[in-house]
């Protein structure tokens, strides 16, 4: 029986101390929803999250556009490279590599007519010349993306005002960036925001593949020839192979190992025809 009143006279005492335990745990969960609350609203309000859907930040629309575009620049690398800088060149040669591949006409570089004479170089501007052409390629499919930014924030009850004007390519080392100075204001429930001055990049070795490029042409148009061998020994991330062409001359290839980026390119330079020995 002491025991059992023992107890009971325990209990008594601690009681408050319980209660005021649990008004206390309970105030500190309120306190935590009330933060992560707040803290969503400003998430959502921000346009933290990455995606088109919802937010209005910068971040976001790169973030569309890059995967609306990057598969074309990708694509019109890829053919350009193969063809020696210009999809339409009166100056080129046509040539099959393998029966995977389609036949590609293959710009001259460096080229002359005549036997004997050293080629001048047909593109002295490559780089520049290249990111022109990639920008030809991918117009079209750029302007459509900005239309169909456009059409998703109007689904979303957007009021939308975009000012497109246009975009240029730069190939720079280890990056290929195309960059537009267009303008984007969004107006939603009283709300502006405005972003402008768009750019994406992707990764790429196109930029240290065309430096070689130019490089073996400049030699060609000097010396008539150029050295692979001595060149992959110094340079081993690159492989270059050269094919002969007879009296058309010669197709170069130069690989960037890491990446599998390639470029094939044409040389006419001190030609000496069949049959016929240099003294």
């Amino acid at each position: 029986m002491n025991s059992k009143r023992d107890e009971l006279i325990f209990l008594e005492k601690i009681r408050p101390g319980l209660a005021k335990q649990g008004q206390i745990t309970i105030f500190v969960i309120v306190v935590i929803l009330i933060i992560a609350i707040v803290g969503l609203f400003f998430l959502f309000r921000t346009g933290v999250f990455p995606g088109i859907g919802g937010g209005t930040k910068e971040a976001n629309v790169n973030t569309f556009l890059s995967s609306c575009i990057e598969d074309k620049i990708r694509e019109a690398i890829e053919e350009i490279s193969l063809s020696g800088g210009k999809i339409e060149n009166p100056l080129s040669v046509r040539f099959l590599f393998d029966e995977d591949e389609r036949y590609y006409n293959i710009s001259y570089l460096c080229y002359t007519s005549s036997n004997y004479i050293p080629c001048v170089n047909q593109n002295p501007l490559l780089i520049k010349n290249f990111g022109d052409e990639i920008k030809d390629y991918i117009s079209d499919e750029v302007e459509n993306c900005f239309n169909e930014m456009e059409n998703n924030f109007e689904r979303q009850n957007f009021d939308v005002n975009l000012e497109y004007n246009g975009f240029e390519v730069n190939i720079q080392p280890r990056k290929i960036s195309a960059e537009t100075n267009s303008k984007l204001i969004l107006t939603k429930n009283e709300e502006t925001t405005t972003q402008e001055n768009f750019k994406i990049e992707i990764v790429s070795r196109l930029y240290e593949i065309l430096g070689v490029v130019q490089e073996i042409a400049n030699q060609e148009a000097e010396f008539c020839n150029f050295n692979l061998d001595g060149f992959m020994l110094t340079y081993p991330k690159f492989k270059t192979e050269k094919w002969s062409l007879d009296d058309e001359g010669l197709i170069y290839t130069v690989k960037y190992r890491d990446t599998g980026e390639k470029f094939r390119f044409a040389i006419r330079s001190c030609f000496i025809p069949t049959g016929i020995t240099p003294n």
